[in-house]
């Protein structure tokens, strides 16, 4: 599918913000990551060619048409507030994070700072309400976030958001790295979507396995 090819905000230096700018660059987009500290990501803009560049969070909020939040759960909620609700607002904004706290999982099983009725999406929607969050990219581990190889069959990435132009912006973005999308909708599913990361990582945790993404079968 052709996109039509925007500026991307990745907030965050982390490697999922590396991972998913990279996939923004490899698909022709001019990408600004965000970061506190730039002298972190230089050696990543040298290397990542002519389309990248690094800014502020609030620079970076300015420059994307679409931003990308790949920061740590813990500090998602301030990273919102970085960038400016106003800069973000009217804008897809790609809600990566999970709520994981700050505490050692129990068998395999991570800990999140959110209850079963709140999920860390709807607190970003409240310190950004004009933004038009859509929550992907959170249930799977960052080396199979852009163009996955499993022998040919495409996994499923669950979604959510409250507007229908945005999740559809991201549906081509995922169909485009190699993504099928299944949009399950309101930002209130992100309740159901976010506990994915510890249904994903309980594997990993406890037998070392990490090569494996969603699908959802159908009939």
């Amino acid at each position: 599918m052709l996109l039509a090819m925007k500026n991307v905000a990745v907030l965050g230096s982390g490697i999922v913000g590396q991972v998913l700018a990279d996939g923004f660059l490899k698909h022709g987009y001019k990408v600004m990551r965000a970061t506190r500290e730039p002298s972190k990501l230089a050696n990543w803009q040298a290397d990542a060619g002519p389309n990248a560049r690094v800014g502020t969070f609030a620079e970076a909020a300015k420059f994307g048409s679409i931003v990308v939040l790949a920061v740590k759960g813990t500090a998602a909620e301030q990273a919102v507030d970085l960038a400016g609700a106003g800069a973000l607002a009217g804008k897809t904004v790609i809600d990566a994070t999970n709520p994981i706290a700050d505490e050692p999982p129990a068998n395999g099983v991570l800990k999140f700072f959110t209850g079963p009725n709140e999920s860390l999406l709807e607190r970003l929607v409240r310190r950004a309400p004009d933004a038009h969050f859509v929550k992907a990219f959170s249930s799977v581990g960052s080396v199979w976030m852009v163009n996955p190889d499993f022998d040919g069959v495409r996994p499923t990435m669950f979604i959510c958001g409250d507007d229908a132009g945005a999740k559809k912006e991201v549906e081509s973005i995922l169909d485009a790295f190699g993504w099928e999308a299944e949009d399950m909708g309101s930002v209130e599913a992100a309740r159901a979507i976010e506990p994915l990361c510890m249904l994903w990582c309980i594997p990993g945790l406890l037998h070392n396995r990490w090569t494996h993404a969603f699908k959802l079968l159908r009939k």
